[in-house]
């Protein structure tokens, strides 16, 4: 049994054989991805790539309860898969009781695919890509533009199985496309990205039209200070700032009065309205376009994921809907020591705000106001009202009377997405975007443009 030729269901089960815990689950991730890479209107580079991750988690009972042991490793051949289940045992006796843990889950189907061959992407993916994108390449050329960027396609096949007899099987697609035009001096430059599960959604010759409309804009410089402006978020940026926003929703921590959803004096948020528009903030592994594995696939626990989960069945959560607070993160530990309804993250975040209008078309109602491209190096500053702050990227743009005027200098941002929901005005279409700041750890989101009326844009930034 070599890495090439095991299948990935005969690797699980063979583990599992091996196993001498009192509990054990497998997973095995089959990975195959491919990519092209451009500079100055050219392809520079592309290249595919395999590789096989196998993680085992081994439980053993103690008198003081079950604890855990978690190894994970790439490429493992026949020799070493042995000596890899033995790990995890010996990081479960070694480690006291674990604080989440659970019975195993049970009595879940098999998968009917699980014993069949993983799915694979290639150069394929790329066929009708690649050619409509070496057209744009030409009339960047033409328009005086430089474009620059990456495609990238990653297709994961997880095989989950364990002692008490889970067979699961999840395939992932996750494509991203992102597409920087620069003017020929590198004064100017615009930025789009697109999420795709398979590229044929994908126009380039309209991504570029896009740039080229932005890199016009540029072409009148304005100087603002810092303050605060009626602000357009793109779907990107709304991306971006509610991702962070779900990563921050753990229903112990708030329990425990951690978190900006705790509520003063005990308790939790839940319930509480935190927006007067009526918007929804939801997952769903069936989301059209948008799917992600509708059972949990923990390689370790911390935060709200626990190994113990594992298999649990995924479902769709609302976790803000019609403006109220609904549902937190939680495992079945912490749901346990919470109260709350047991709600496991999931692959992908959708936002409904009940609009309709388009971003250009909310550009066409702003009598004066910003508007951005994307967001970038945010990071947390206050835990307690989810204060986030960042920088703005590759344009800002001023609107005057409907219409864009020029671009104007990059800030630095202050603000708590709880409080933006609370504060927005006006919600437009939703649409998929790829969020530019975590669009290499989530890349399943639809969001609306959000209208901010004082968004804090606290110092200037000389960045690009």
């Amino acid at each position: 049994m070599s890495p090439r030729t095991s299948k990935p269901h005969e690797i699980v089960e063979r583990a599992l054989a091996l196993s001498r815990a009192d509990g054990c689950v497998v997973i095995a991730d089959e990975e195959s991805s491919a990519n092209l890479r451009w500079a100055g209107n050219a392809l520079t580079t592309n290249g595919v790539t395999r590789g096989r991750t196998l993680t085992v988690v081994a439980t053993v009972d103690g008198r003081e309860g079950t604890a855990s042991g978690v190894v994970s490793r790439s490429a493992v051949t026949a020799d070493e898969l042995e000596p890899l289940v033995r790990a995890a045992e010996a990081a479960a006796r070694a480690a006291g009781a674990a604080e989440d843990a659970q019975p195993l889950v049970a009595d879940v189907p098999v998968a009917a695919d699980f014993t069949e061959a993983p799915a694979e992407t290639s150069s394929a993916v790329f066929a009708d890509f690649a050619p409509a994108l070496g057209e744009s390449f030409a009339r960047a050329r033409a328009g005086g533009r430089e474009l620059y960027g990456f495609a990238s396609h990653e297709l994961v096949s997880t095989y989950l199985g364990t002692s008490t007899g889970l067979r699961l099987r999840h395939d992932q697609p996750s494509g991203t496309l992102e597409l920087n035009a620069k003017s020929p001096d590198r004064t100017r430059s615009a930025w789009t990205g697109r999420a795709t599960r398979d590229f044929k959604d994908v126009d380039p010759a309209a991504l570029d039209a896009e740039l080229a409309v932005r890199l016009g804009w540029a072409k009148r410089r304005v100087e603002l200070p810092a303050g605060r402006y009626e602000t357009l978020l793109p779907p990107t940026a709304v991306a971006d700032l509610l991702i962070y926003q779900i990563w921050s929703a753990s229903g112990r921590d708030a329990a425990e009065g951690r978190t900006v959803f705790s509520r003063p004096g005990g308790g939790t948020r839940i319930g509480d309205r935190l927006s007067e528009l009526p918007l929804t903030l939801r997952s769903d592994p069936a989301e059209p376009g948008l799917q992600c594995a509708p059972f949990v696939v923990a390689h370790s626990s911390g935060g709200d994921q626990s190994v113990f989960d594992n298999g649990l069945p995924v479902r769709p959560v609302r976790w803000i809907g019609d403006g109220r607070l609904e549902h937190l993160l939680t495992t079945r530990h912490s749901a346990g020591l919470t109260g709350l309804p047991v709600a496991p993250s999931a692959g992908n975040l959708i936002l409904d705000g009940g609009g309709d209008r388009s971003l250009e078309e909310m550009v066409a109602g702003t009598a004066r106001g910003l508007l951005l491209t994307c967001l970038w190096y945010i990071r947390e500053v206050d835990p307690a009202t989810l204060l986030l702050t960042g920088l703005t990227r590759d344009g800002v743009y001023l609107v005057e009377d409907g219409e864009v005027t020029g671009e104007v200098n990059n800030f630095r941002f202050n603000e708590s997405p709880v409080d933006l929901l609370g504060r927005a005005t006006e919600a437009g279409r939703t649409e998929r975007t790829l969020p530019r700041e975590w669009g290499d750890w989530f890349t399943r989101a639809a969001m609306p443009p959000l209208r901010v009326p004082d968004f804090n844009m606290s110092s200037v930034s000389q960045g690009v």
